[in-house]
């Protein structure tokens, strides 16, 4: 038996591994375009860096010159008075050069940040909008790369990589210019370097970016695998699948270190062809100036000045040609980002239909409504169900019978596999507008507990924020709170208990203020003290709304308009909780085993000691 369960468990996991689909990567053509789109509204900013910046590096260029004037003094034998103006001219050009590149760079810095800004905002703006069986099958491991690694190595470059390119790009183009100046031989000489770096910066080039993009990859599927592992711990050590996870978790992590090392060996081969560069390029323009110096052309002075221009070529040449390995490997973390952010969002038409229909209590129809998380492999089957305006009908069942399903696709948070969903005409989404969703599961945000309240509605005044919470029963314990809604709640803040944490999250139910409402288990986390305190919430929330509730304890059933049981992700029945009692069915197998479990187990649909009718063996 055991090791059918095991075969069963490898033949899932291997199947949710081949219907895996990655968030999608943007070309290279869409991540430019993107990147011009968020600098278009900073234009003013980003041309007054980069004339600063060639200030900055104009005024530099002096440097050369002078140093050969003093070459030129000393090899003259001229009075040292005469050395007086040359360094004094070396210090005003020191201080003007280090202030214009400190704004030039500050004003690049700022143009990055901002643009970095707003791209984790379109990010973040995107990926919550994303139907919840989009990211299942992309994994979390996929998300959670790009939310990470990707947002920093792209931040890495805008804060360092961008402003030095900047400065390196400018440095070469006048100092090549300076030298045209000085003596067009002296330029002809130092271009010989160009070959070499052109050809080691295409090479390059042509092997980092599928690299940088296949190591993106591996490190999201490592991610992932680490996530499964850590995540399904317990089901792991059942099924006693460790061998087979640590397997994999070594072979992704081996994976991801190998092609890190590859890019560390293609760094060090970049680096040794532009040593080669560098001194072929300085050999020739010494010889050059040896040349010119012998034939009278030009002075010890202007050879010394082409060599210290060219020799102070190495450093910003250098740092271009380095800085594009940040460069594709920030460029391979845009696009990922970029193709999350140009996922299609929900069309505005719907989302102003969505609006329109808010103003009462919408009714909630499924019409043959089937879904499946893995192909072939049906949770729910053809079912039809109407909800009218402000009837409250509760979602009874036993574990795996489909309930949590039915709510997440009446809430939007899936759409189904065949059938249709209309919520007063319209397809649910994921927005919370039309339909509220609150589950066993409740997250306390970090920061203030007005803020954490706000986030239902941004505008809500004190006075608002203290009404839902008295309709919840939880003004008395929040105003009781050491600095009363200002306490600070949530990671790293005062916490809340299970009950608490419901009550703030009916009270978010509240503020949003949606016509439908979807409780999936949402008052399971009290113990007997509090289950009676969040009902009563429970029911102050669904006042004058339409309300669908996966009861967890049957007192809940009791209580509600009308009952639907699901079994095997079919309804079995339908009907008041009298009716269903009368009718000697399902239901009322299950009301009787809840009932007589409550004296000797927990107050759940799933006590281990409730007889289960629906599926008996």
């Amino acid at each position: 038996m055991r090791a059918g369960r095991t075969a069963g468990a490898r033949t899932r996991a291997g199947q949710a591994e081949a219907d895996r689909a990655l968030l999608p990567t943007a070309s290279p053509a869409r991540t430019r375009a993107a990147v011009r789109e968020l600098l278009r509204p900073h234009r003013g900013l980003a041309w007054a860096g980069f004339g600063l910046m060639v200030l900055a590096t104009s005024v530099g260029l002096l440097t050369q010159p002078l140093l050969g004037h003093l070459v030129d003094i000393v090899t003259e034998r001229r009075s040292p008075d005469a050395l007086t103006l040359p360094v004094v001219a070396l210090a005003g050009v020191a201080v003007v050069q280090g202030v214009t590149t400190a704004l030039g760079m500050s004003l690049v810095s700022r143009l990055g940040e901002t643009v970095l800004a707003r791209l984790r905002e379109l990010f973040v703006e995107r990926a919550l909008s994303l139907p919840l069986e989009r990211l299942e099958k992309a994994g979390s491991g996929d998300l959670n790369a790009r939310v990470t690694r990707d947002v920093s190595r792209v931040a890495d470059a805008v804060r360092g990589a961008l402003p030095e390119l900047a400065r390196s790009a400018l440095s070469i183009v006048l100092t090549l210019g300076a030298l045209a100046l000085l003596d067009w031989r002296f330029l002809a000489a130092a271009l010989v370097a160009l070959p070499v770096q052109a050809h080691t910066a295409r090479w390059y080039v042509r092997n980092a970016v599928p690299l940088y993009a296949r190591e993106r990859v591996a490190t999201g599927a490592q991610q992932q695998q680490l996530l499964d592992t850590i995540g399904g711990a317990r089901t792991v050590r059942a099924y006693r699948l460790q061998a087979g996870h640590t397997r994999r978790v070594t072979d992704r992590s081996r994976a991801s270190v190998e092609l890190t090392m590859r890019g560390v060996q293609l760094v060090l081969r970049f680096y040794s062809r532009l040593h080669i560069a560098e001194y072929a390029g300085l050999s020739a323009v010494l010889v050059t100036g040896f040349l010119l110096v012998r034939s009278g052309s030009a002075s010890v002075g202007t050879a010394t000045a082409a060599a210290l221009y060219f020799h102070s070529l190495f450093g910003p040449v250098n740092t271009a040609l380095v800085l594009l390995d940040d460069a594709q490997s920030a460029t391979a973390g845009l696009a990922r980002l970029v193709g999350v952010v140009d996922e299609p969002a929900p069309a505005a038409a719907e989302r102003a239909q969505d609006r329109a229909t808010t103003a009462g209590a919408p009714s909630v129809t499924l019409t043959g409504v089937s879904h499946a998380y893995v192909p072939g492999r049906p949770v729910l089957h053809g079912v039809d169900l109407e909800i009218r305006p402000e009837e409250r009908v509760a979602l009874v069942g036993t574990t795996g019978a489909g309930k949590t399903t039915l709510a997440k696709l009446v809430a939007g948070l899936h759409r189904p596999e065949s059938g249709r969903i209309d919520v007063g005409g319209v397809a649910p989404d994921a927005s919370g507008r039309l339909v509220g969703l609150v589950t066993q599961e409740v997250h306390v945000f970090a920061g203030s507990l007005a803020d954490d309240l706000r986030l239902a509605r941004p505008r809500a005044d004190d006075e608002e924020l203290r009404e839902a919470l008295a309709t919840v029963g939880a003004l008395g314990w929040a105003e009781a709170l050491p600095e009363g809604l200002e306490t600070v709640v949530g990671d790293g803040g005062h916490r809340l208990t299970a009950d608490r944490a419901q009550q703030l999250a009916l009270a978010r139910l509240l503020l949003a203020d949606p016509p439908v409402v979807v409780l999936d288990e949402a008052t399971a986390e009290a113990g007997s003290s509090g289950a009676r305190r969040l009902d009563e919430a429970a029911e102050q929330a669904l006042r004058g709304r339409t309300a669908l509730v996966v009861a967890h304890r049957l007192s809940q059933a009791a209580t509600a308009d009308r009952v639907v049981v699901l079994g095997d992700g079919r309804v079995v029945e339908n009907g008041t909780h009298d009716e269903l009692l009368t009718a000697d069915g399902a239901y009322a197998a299950l009301w009787h085993a809840w009932s007589g479990s409550r004296s000797s187990a927990p107050d759940t649909l799933d006590a281990p000691d409730a007889p289960c009718p629906l599926h008996s063996p």
